[in-house]
């Protein structure tokens, strides 16, 4: 079954270990998704997603703002409508440089 939804229905959680970060579960389990799962982040200006690594990859979508992308060897910026590949096990962290929020889509494997 095909499935639209209002991203400004799904509950927006605070991201525990970040700052001024929330994140909405677009598309998972709930929806029937069997394989990827979408989240929306929000991050507003001065705000950052913690510093982590985990088993699996993920895509991102840049959808307004910019900022940096932080890993352990180096800062990439990034800006809206920039699409960023995060390999498994890579430690990295977004980082809202800009004075206005900064969105992105975030697609990782069902785990």
């Amino acid at each position: 079954m095909i499935i639209v939804k209002k991203s400004s229905s799904v509950k927006a959680d605070v991201v525990g270990i970040a700052k001024n970060t929330t994140i909405q579960w677009l598309i998972d389990g709930n929806d029937g998704a069997q394989n990827f799962f979408m989240r929306l982040f929000t991050v507003e200006p001065e705000g950052h997603s913690p510093s982590h690594s985990h088993d699996w990859e993920h895509e991102v979508f840049i959808l307004k703002g910019e900022g940096k992308m932080v890993t352990a060897e180096k800062e990439i910026p990034f800006e809206a409508r920039d699409a960023v590949f995060v390999p498994s096990n890579e430690q990295h962290q977004f980082v809202n440089t800009g004075d206005k929020t900064l969105e992105f889509l975030c697609m990782i494997p069902k785990k």
